[in-house]
């Protein structure tokens, strides 16, 4: 490991998240908040630390970066993110615990939504726009944003697209990976603006525009008022953020294949088509659940069936009613969703309907084989065999994420944490979701349990954000020796 090297990136991470901090100070300046002080000192400091990191270790230029070094920069460089970018909330005085800043950031920068604050509106609106910020940085990734910049360097920077990129294997859409960064950004960023742009044709303002548009295309779920989105009981913007929350959750490889003229893709991808009937399905199941016995009319329990729906496969946890009152069978299928996740190469957290489809096509070989012992069944998927490689990934990737999250869970409880908040608390991290069931539901907060426990979740926050093996790898010593 060289540790010059990788401290100069590390830095070059940390002077995109001081200076990207003068977006929250330009609105303080605007609304005259006194959180001009905090931002001002927090950008001075993260700054002023990024800069000598890379100009001590500026020597420490090569010309390649080995996979270590990428998974080692991307664990650090986000721990660094969201240790760095909870001063505004602990300078400014807002929120006086570090804990409880700490989980308000990595929730940010994880995209999780998951929030500390019981009285959301009663902080200033720069702080609530830099909290939201967070989620549109981090949801493309800090990482991959600095893979532009990377060439500068003389890094090629695949290793740090590979820790990054969510998903079983990253989809490369071109031969070099500070174009296929670009182009990605390219996409995130329309998008980010025709939701904007929308939400203003319908009523909100620019500052709400977007807050909402950088939890939506996050798949985040932070937003600025207390009831989320069911807090303007409007059809239309549920519809705008329902197709937003619907097109983060989906691969942007498939986005760009759209842009380029070729929307055929997404009807030969195996795991859109998937994605996008498990949607359609638990939207069924639930509408007709709740229909009449919550909801007079039909279309408006399609309305909400389908927002909660969406928000919770795509792991945004926006909210517009409280599912935790609509029975025992929704709350279950929403549960299940919270596993689920978005499509691989997308802002979404979760398993990934990839890796669920593949490992229910593994598990039917399986029981193929034992009925013909001598047949020979390949594991496909979109028409391409699976290898065994990625199939011991994948399972390896389950265990883990099953494990881990039994293990948090138990740590809950033995703070004395009930059982069902102390699993639906660490799914709802885990997953990247923010709200879950019981205690930690959709109209409540996490500000409630012990702060131990905070730091445990923000550590599955942070393990569903970069997919478990590029975190759980540097904890072991065999990473660290030559």
């Amino acid at each position: 490991m060289r540790w010059g090297f990788t401290l100069q990136i590390i830095g070059l991470i940390l002077c995109f998240v001081g200076l990207s901090m003068l977006l929250p100070l330009g609105v303080a300046v605007y609304y005259h908040e006194a959180t001009v002080a905090a931002f001002s000192k927090s950008i001075s400091l993260i700054t002023s630390l990024g800069v000598l990191l890379f100009v001590v270790f500026r020597r420490h230029t090569v010309e390649a970066m080995t996979h270590r070094e990428g998974m080692a920069v991307v664990t650090l460089g986000w721990i660094g993110s969201g240790l760095f970018g909870a001063l505004p909330f602990f300078i400014s005085g807002q929120v006086p615990h570090f804990t409880d800043c700490v989980f308000e950031t990595f929730s940010g920068f994880t995209t999780t939504g998951a929030s500390i604050l019981p009285d959301i509106e009663a902080l200033p609106k720069s702080l609530l726009f830099w909290r939201s910020l967070t989620h549109w940085l981090g949801g493309m990734g800090i990482i991959l944003l600095s893979l532009a910049i990377l060439p500068f360097l003389g890094v090629g920077g695949m290793q740090l697209y590979k820790a990054e990129v969510p998903g079983p294997t990253p989809d490369k859409l071109r031969p070099r990976i500070k174009d296929t960064a670009l182009l990605l950004w390219k996409v995130y960023l329309i998008f980010s603006v025709l939701e904007v742009l929308l939400l203003i044709f319908g009523g909100m303002d620019l500052y709400h525009a977007l807050c909402h548009t950088f939890g939506t295309m996050a798949t985040g779920g932070f937003s600025p008022k207390a009831a989320s989105i069911g807090h303007y009981e409007s059809l239309y913007f549920d519809l705008v953020i329902t197709v937003f929350m619907f097109i983060a959750g989906t691969n942007f490889a498939l986005h760009f294949k759209l842009l380029q003229g070729r929307p055929g893709a997404f009807w030969k991808d195996t795991e859109f088509k998937a994605y996008s009937l498990v949607v359609l399905g638990v939207t069924a199941a639930v509408t007709f659940t709740i229909w009449g016995e919550v909801y007079a009319g039909f279309w408006q329990s399609v309305r909400y069936s389908l927002f909660q729906v969406v928000s919770i496969v795509t792991t945004t946890g926006y909210v517009t009613a409280d599912y935790e009152s609509w029975g025992p069978l929704p709350q279950v299928l929403l549960f299940l969703c919270m596993f689920l996740g978005g499509s691989a190469g997308s802002t979404g957290g979760g398993i990934k309907c990839m890796r669920i489809i593949i490992l229910v096509k593994h598990v039917w070989r399986e029981l193929l084989c034992l009925v013909h012992p001598h047949a020979v069944v390949p594991v496909k998927f979109g028409g391409k065999i699976v290898s065994e490689d990625v199939l011991r990934g994948i399972w390896g990737f389950l265990f883990l994420y099953l494990f881990l999250a039994a293990a948090s869970a138990v740590v809950l409880a033995a703070l004395g944490v009930d059982v069902l908040t102390s699993f639906a608390a660490v799914i709802a991290c885990i997953s990247n979701i923010g709200p879950g069931l019981a205690q930690v539901g959709p109209m409540d907060s996490y500000a409630h349990l012990p702060a131990l426990g905070k730091w445990v979740l923000s550590f599955c926050m942070l393990l569903g954000r970069l997919e478990i093996y590029t975190v759980i790898i540097l904890l072991f010593s065999e990473f660290w020796r030559k």
